[in-house]
């Protein structure tokens, strides 16, 4: 039930964005620079670390939808994602990616905890300057995004497809802005 009696019984994130446009329009644009603009990293890539910090803060609806996402992309797809969900050191990532997911995880609970050490950690496994922006970018911002859906009270589907769905129009469409 969302805490807006403007949003109707059941709202979902859409419905927030149709009610509040001078916001979600900025706010999805932003998101889509984000996760599809230009990057060294892939889509899937970005879809898995906003996903991760997603379900780190618990976030039903933000770790479902872009865990999907990352899974729609992903060549070992929802169980990859799954095993990084359980335990990120044994999920066969790439050196660098799990270096990278340590950053994000530090950002995500406060961003003073990244150190020297951390990123040096990073880029001694081939994270460049990009990278390793983009991820505590993305971290940050979806310690937002969490923390906007879970405030607001919007709606988590519990169909596992609807989430599949969401995320094949994603992965062909983008983020868009409504209206």
């Amino acid at each position: 039930m969302p805490f807006l009696p403007s949003l109707r019984a059941g709202a979902s994130l859409l419905d927030l964005f149709n009610r509040f446009p001078e916001t979600s329009r900025p706010l999805i644009e932003f998101h889509e620079a984000l996760l599809r603009g230009p990057s060294p990293f892939t889509g899937a890539e970005r879809e898995l670390i906003a996903a991760y910090v997603s379900r780190r803060n618990e976030c039903e609806y933000c770790s479902n939808s872009h865990a999907a996402t990352a899974a729609a992309q992903l060549p070992g797809g929802a169980s990859l994602v799954g095993q990084v969900f359980a335990d990120p050191d044994d999920a066969g990532l790439s050196e660098k990616l799990r270096a990278l997911l340590d950053i994000a995880d530090l950002v995500r609970v406060d961003g003073r905890l990244v150190s020297a050490d951390v990123v040096a950690k990073a880029r001694a496994a081939g994270a460049t300057d990009r990278e390793i922006h983009d991820t505590v970018l993305i971290s940050a911002a979806f310690c937002m995004y969490n923390r906007y859906v879970d405030g607001l009270g919007t709606a988590v589907p519990d169909d596992p497809g609807q989430y599949a769905a969401g995320a094949q129009a994603l992965v062909e469409h983008g983020y868009r802005a409504p209206g």
